[in-house]
């Protein structure tokens, strides 16, 4: 299934929302990375700053996924990521039952 499967307008507001958190998420990764000078706050600023990335990374595989028509194609066994599971985790990758393999 390509991303052509999907509604247009669906893909153009999700490709939207997607890059306003990527913009949002880089803000917060360059206020986190600048240097507070608190050493009591070094732990939790590390735990942050690695979610920001971790955030970004999603969304960037996301945002190329739609690029190249392959948004909603699961990476693992190449099915259809059914569009209820992308509304509500948008960067998906793999399948419910891929997801659970993936985990174990």
């Amino acid at each position: 299934m390509s991303t052509g499967t999907y509604d247009k307008q669906w893909l153009t507001e999700l490709e939207a929302t997607l890059t306003e958190e990527f913009e949002a998420q880089s803000a917060r990764l360059t206020q986190l990375t600048a240097d507070t000078g608190d050493p009591t706050e070094a732990h939790t600023n590390a735990a942050m700053i690695a979610a920001a990335r971790q955030s970004l990374e999603q969304i960037s595989g996301a945002l190329r996924r739609l690029t190249a028509g392959r948004y909603g194609n699961c990476e693992r066994c190449g099915t259809a990521i059914p569009r209820e599971r992308l509304e509500i985790l948008p960067h998906a990758r793999f399948c419910v039952p891929c997801q659970e393999k993936q985990n174990r």
